[in-house]
């Protein structure tokens, strides 16, 4: 069973008190700004239980058929037309109060950039959805051009410079985290150990969730 949340009063006091703050976030922050989860009752597991292969790295390489419906599936991301919510701006003030060590997110959306955030302080475990990665090369690059390619009828766009198999350069199931981006998290949860907070719907996402509990 999960500890009760603490009073806003004795929150208000940790941050008051704080010098350095990291903060842990999850689909929770941004299902207010339209963007689904992917197990709540809304959530886009929930509804199509088939969509969470899109989301599993051994059948988007395996899987032409896969491939295509992801690239359908990413030309309407919810993340293109999402605005940030109360939960960012506020994330957004603390910065500015010089009080935001690091904001580490499982979110892939890019909201707290969008917000305002410092893209040095947001430190994203699970990628990002606005950059594309080929798999085989390990080319990267904005992925609205490769999303243009897919309107163009490309239905499954391979690499420009390899021909390898492109994809949003986030975490799929079966893939490893990036070392240096969990060891910077690490590194920054350490460093402001008395203030870290998490924000998510639910803590049931691993590796992710694992590491919160050590912190």
């Amino acid at each position: 069973m999960s500890s009760p949340e603490p009073p806003i009063a004795s929150v208000r006091a940790w941050i008051e008190d704080a010098r350095r703050i990291v903060i842990l976030t999850g689909a929770g922050i941004s299902t207010e700004s339209g963007i689904p989860d992917f197990r709540g009752p809304q959530g886009v597991w929930t509804k199509d239980p088939q969509a969470e292969k899109l989301s599993n790295i051994h059948y988007y390489v395996a899987d032409p058929e896969i491939r295509r419906k992801s690239w359908r599936a990413r030309l309407a991301h919810p993340a293109w037309t999402a605005r940030p919510n109360a939960g960012h701006a506020a994330i957004v003030e603390l910065e500015r109060r010089g009080k935001l060590h690091a904001l580490i997110t499982q979110n892939i959306d890019g909201l707290h950039q969008k917000a305002g955030n410092s893209p040095e302080r947001v430190i994203e475990v699970h990628g990002t959805v606005h950059t594309v990665v080929c798999l085989s090369c390990g080319w990267k690059g904005p992925i609205q051009a490769t999303l243009d390619r897919v309107r163009s009828g490309e239905s499954d766009p391979p690499c420009g410079h390899c021909g390898g198999i492109l994809k949003s350069d986030t975490i799929s199931f079966g893939q490893a985290l990036a070392p240096a981006v969990i060891d910077r998290a690490m590194q920054c949860a350490a460093e402001a150990a008395r203030a870290c907070r998490s924000i998510r719907s639910r803590a049931r996402c691993r590796p992710r969730s694992t590491r919160a509990r050590a912190w």
